[in-house]
């Protein structure tokens, strides 16, 4: 018993100290510029106001922005789950020459640092002619998300028996058909699992969106977006606050939809 209550203790703990940033970053976006500046650092704010909100949703671009982030994330989250998918069935089902060398240089190509990439990734969107364009965002992420969440299905696609899929080609089953109507429906929790992966890497990706967009203005993110609040005399800590509070939302959000999901894929890749 004693020991159950050291772990809620240290667990609470733990909670408290991940929500903490999150709170002082909605708290400085809802204190006025005065309290923000103020050397007299207080937990909270007597005179809350939404004026930073209001300027940055006001602010030139903020919606446009925030349609593009949101647009790469879910092309991202929707093609790396399907080509995982069928990835993760080819690997796991199919023997074929070469197999374990693929399943290496997935775990190979997730120890490479992103910094050491963006340059000869630059030439290779340029010579594609993707420069200033959200495609480019959205094939360098998907690029960088597929490793992981083929590695990942991999394991769960090799937890459903073989022997269902047999017996249901036996009763006239496709290919196709056990693919999408009896494998797909088994997996589904564990893409869910690697589509959070997937969506918060495109959604707070700053290195590619600062890289590859260059000069179009209107086909930024949010994360580069942010920059305008910093500037050479004096930051904007304000709407700096508010701009990353309004960013966090679509994440929890998120979040808050796949969680049932979330939770039961995570047990299937610790069971796996």
């Amino acid at each position: 018993m004693r020991g159950r209550w050291i772990a809620n203790a240290v667990a609470l703990v733990v909670a408290l100290l991940t929500a903490f940033p999150l709170y002082w970053m909605a708290l400085s976006a809802l204190k006025p510029a005065g309290e923000i500046q103020s050397l007299d650092v207080r937990p909270w704010t007597a005179h809350p106001t939404l004026e930073n909100f209001a300027r940055v949703l006001t602010g030139e671009g903020f919606s446009r922005y925030l349609l593009n982030s949101a647009l790469v994330a879910l092309a991202v989250v929707v093609l790396s789950a399907l080509i995982a998918f069928l990835a993760a069935v080819a690997v796991t089902r199919f023997n074929f020459r070469f197999r374990t060398t693929v399943l290496i240089m997935f775990l190979i190509a997730q120890m490479v640092p992103v910094e050491a990439l963006t340059i000869p990734l630059f030439f290779v969107v340029r010579d594609l002619r993707l420069l200033n364009t959200l495609g480019a965002l959205v094939l360098v992420q998907l690029a960088f998300s597929l490793p992981f969440a083929i590695w990942m299905m991999r394991g769960f696609v090799a937890a459903v028996p073989e022997a269902l899929e047999e017996a249901a080609m036996i009763d006239g089953a496709g290919r196709a058909t056990v693919l999408w109507r009896i494998l797909f429906p088994l997996v589904a929790p564990g893409l869910v699992a690697t589509s959070v992966f997937s969506f918060i890497t495109a959604w707070n990706d700053f290195i590619f969106a600062r890289t590859f967009i260059i000069s179009a203005k209107e086909n930024q993110t949010l994360p580069s977006a942010l920059l305008v609040f910093f500037k050479p005399d004096e930051n904007d800590w304000g709407g700096i606050m508010a701009a990353s509070t309004l960013m966090t939302i679509p994440v929890l959000i998120f979040f808050v939809v796949v969680q049932r999901r979330l939770v039961s894929g995570l047990g299937g890749a610790v069971k796996s």
